[in-house]
């Protein structure tokens, strides 16, 4: 997964037709999200699967105090720079989400995790130690919020191609698409950049390799409040993809 995530952090940003126009976008679903369903108490923000900051700058930029990290250093080492270029003060590091707690410590009002990079974790098993990493990562009252594919909707087969569009950058222009081939629960995932040079007319092709767990929402759900979250619950229509949240139980105090 790593491997797969350092290639792809250089092309990471042609996957948005705008890639500013969908941080911005972002950050102002999540942020109407977390005021809608925990308030105004939100202000830290620990973003375990960060990528090259597409949620985390958003987030900074919005206002929230936010740490971030992700498996691939290739995507943090990114990261920082495009955070740097946007004056946004963040923390990156490079942590896997089953070693967030021991990395960043407990305390923070808010957890997320984007992009449909929990199904990168192909068990419950390994799903279950990254949620109770996270669930550890929380104050008492403390949110996590999750978005990811609705795998219920997927078609399911080999070679089945899902467009993302050509991309224009400069004197190149992309064609960017996946081809996914299914084995029971799991897929393999190929990512094509098709790179053109509008000058010299040649044409190079960038292909990067991952494997997927398409677990059903309801059973990421289950498995949320199998790591202790309470008032486990999933949004729909409020951002690109479905958005399972849950809440930290109080810590009851002893008389």
């Amino acid at each position: 997964m790593a491997d797969f995530y350092d290639q792809l952090a250089r092309f990471y940003h042609l996957i948005f037709q705008d890639w500013d126009k969908s941080i911005a976008r972002q950050a102002k679903q999540i942020t109407e999200i977390i005021r809608s369903e925990w308030g105004s108490g939100i202000e830290t923000v620990l973003d375990v699967s960060c990528g090259i900051g597409t949620q985390a700058i958003g987030l900074a930029k919005s206002g929230f105090r936010v740490t971030a990290s992700d498996l691939s250093s290739e995507e943090i080492s990114r990261a920082r720079r495009e955070a740097a270029a946007r004056n946004v003060d963040i923390a990156f590091s490079v942590c896997d989400m089953r070693q967030a707690h021991r990395q960043h410590g407990s305390g923070y009002d808010l957890v997320i995790s984007c992009d449909n990079s929990i199904p990168h974790l192909l068990s419950d098993d390994d799903i279950l130690v990254a949620l109770r990493a996270m669930y550890a990562c929380l104050r008492p009252g403390g949110g996590c919020l999750i978005t990811m594919r609705d795998y219920d909707r997927e078609e399911r087969g080999k070679g089945i191609v899902k467009p993302y569009g050509v991309r224009e950058a400069g004197d190149k222009r992309y064609l960017v698409f996946q081809v996914w081939d299914w084995d029971e629960v799991q897929y393999d995932l190929t990512m094509y950049f098709v790179e053109e040079n509008r000058r010299s007319k040649a044409v190079q092709t960038h292909a990067m390799r991952s494997r997927y767990y398409g677990i059903s929402p309801n059973k990421l759900l289950t498995l949320m409040n199998d790591a202790g979250f309470a008032a486990v619950k999933r949004l729909d229509d409020r951002f690109y993809q479905p958005v399972l949240i849950g809440t930290k139980r109080s810590e009851k105090i002893a008389l």
